[in-house]
């Protein structure tokens, strides 16, 4: 069917706006239109005369019917923006957020102008965090641990995609020994932190479609990760090195009490670009 650029993603607005709503709608078919056809928003005002072809439309259509179904636009067109970057997504991985972001910010700030650092990514999924971290930062030596084969495979194609050399890890961080020796400037993580019971608040397209095993702990031991990987980082960590964490918003101070009890100090609790406790930071003795 002929139809023009222009009035091709003003109908598909229409099909998306009442199950997301107008705003929503528009900014899911930019997505859409971008990622699926690389037709951007500066390409829609200059060409929106334009003709579509039919295999264009069919392929904007088929994410957009994936979305109707209640999937996340992200995994529908296979991709999803972070920090200037664009990343593979899959079921298999976490849709990278803002708030993650964030965190990759504070490290940057907290080591701009080092070098040769060595960095450890725990739980990378997507491979954002590390990867952004890889640009980021000068010459560092960079890895990420998952225990999702599907995940790092995930990963690994990010970190091809961006021409980051990155090496990836399966590990079980809850079953991982105690390192054997200290290597690391710094240890980052955002784990699966969502109380089981807090399911009942999570959006329908995140809880039908992000995998559980990223997202939940269980009720009575909502800082499972974080023991195992403070624990871990005391021994991994060089003297003066740093732990970065995003946290559950329910539970900072129960984040600085695990992190004092073990032995860490310049321990910080900071809120997300919401208002939310979303990061803790702590640093190892330099006597250590």
């Amino acid at each position: 069917m002929s139809i023009t650029a222009a009035r091709f993603f003003k109908d598909t607005v229409d099909r998306l706006s009442p199950s997301l709503g107008k705003g929503e709608a528009e900014a899911a078919a930019r997505i859409i239109f971008e990622d699926v056809a690389g037709y951007d928003r500066k390409y829609i005002f200059v060409n929106g005369d334009r003709e579509v072809l039919d295999f264009v439309q069919s392929r904007i259509n088929a994410a957009v019917d994936k979305v109707l179904a209640g999937e996340p636009v992200q995994y529908a067109v296979g991709r999803a923006q972070f920090m200037g970057n664009t990343f593979a997504v899959s079921p298999a991985v976490l849709i990278p957020r803002p708030e993650t972001a964030g965190l990759v910010d504070i490290i940057t700030s907290d080591y701009s102008g080092r070098s040769d650092l060595r960095v450890l990514d725990i739980g990378t999924g997507s491979g954002c965090i590390a990867i952004s971290l890889a640009r980021a930062l000068p010459f560092a030596d960079v890895r990420g641990i998952d225990v999702s084969t599907d995940a790092l495979k995930v990963a690994e194609n990010n970190a091809k995609a961006l021409s980051v050399n990155v090496r990836f890890i399966q590990a079980d961080i809850l079953k991982t020994p105690p390192s054997s020796s200290a290597e690391y400037d710094i240890i980052v993580s955002n784990p699966p932190y969502v109380c089981a019971s807090e399911a009942k608040d999570i959006e329908p397209h995140v809880l039908d479609y992000e995998p559980h095993s990223a997202l939940f702990v269980p009720d009575d031991n909502p800082l499972l990760f974080y023991k195992a990987i403070a624990a871990y980082a005391r021994k991994a960590l060089v003297p003066g090195g740093r732990l970065y964490f995003e946290i559950n918003s329910r539970f900072p101070e129960e984040m600085r009490a695990l992190l004092q009890g073990d032995g860490f100090e310049n321990i910080d609790i900071r809120r997300d670009y919401l208002g939310a406790y979303r990061y803790a930071t702590a640093q190892l003795p330099d006597n250590q």
